[in-house]
């Protein structure tokens, strides 16, 4: 092997090394954006950005969008709190009222690019109506919520409560057996020293 084959060789290795990397960084890149774009939150900033920043009819869509998001939101936390047991039901429901809300999404989306306003403000009216409509079934899911969650800490806390009753019963009880005692040692401890000095008192001449 002569030496401009071991540099171009060398040469080659390099330039292989560089394009894998540059791959692997734009693999990372992507994934990042790809996650970025699923991000609920970020989603959530950014529409409530672009709801502050809009002018004219698109504005009262994007602020339905927000409250929509919003909303959905506060259902989802809620169920992910309730868990299973006698709320399993609850899950399920909540993804049928996702799964609406996804679709007035879209169509919110859709009535951004409306460029007719008197279409535009025709249309508002009814989608304004279909989120009050989402909003007062995540409202119901919350309550739901809310209410189990209340009863079993209620029954807890009672429980809870009765035990502490006994405990405390118990100790009061114990505090007062104790001062009796006390009590009666004081009465033996006085009495002795007087009786020893009357004997005393007796025997002398």
């Amino acid at each position: 092997m002569t030496g401009i084959e071991a540099v171009l060789i060398g040469l080659g290795v390099i330039v292989l090394l560089s394009i894998g990397v540059m791959v692997t960084f734009v693999l990372v890149v992507r994934s990042l954006f790809r996650r970025v774009r699923r991000s609920r939150a970020v989603n959530g900033t950014t529409l409530r950005t672009r709801a502050r920043l809009a002018r004219g009819p698109q504005r009262n869509v994007l602020a339905l969008r927000v409250r929509l998001d919003e909303s959905l939101r506060s259902g989802r936390s809620a169920v992910e709190l309730a868990g299973g047991g006698a709320r399993s039901e609850l899950p399920r429901l909540f993804r049928r009222i996702g799964d609406e809300g996804a679709v007035l999404d879209l169509q919110l989306r859709l009535m951004e690019s409306e460029t007719d306003t008197a279409a535009l403000a025709d249309e508002l009216p009814a989608a304004r109506q279909r989120v009050e409509q989402v909003e007062g079934l995540v409202k119901q899911v919350r309550s739901a919520v809310a209410s189990a969650l209340s009863g079993t800490t209620d029954d807890a806390l009672s429980t809870l409560g009765s035990e502490v009753d006994r405990e405390v019963a118990a100790l009061h009880a114990g505090i007062e057996e104790l001062q009796a005692l006390n009590r009666r040692d004081g009465r033996v401890t006085m009495t002795r020293p007087t009786t020893s000095t009357v004997r005393d008192e007796g025997n002398r001449p």
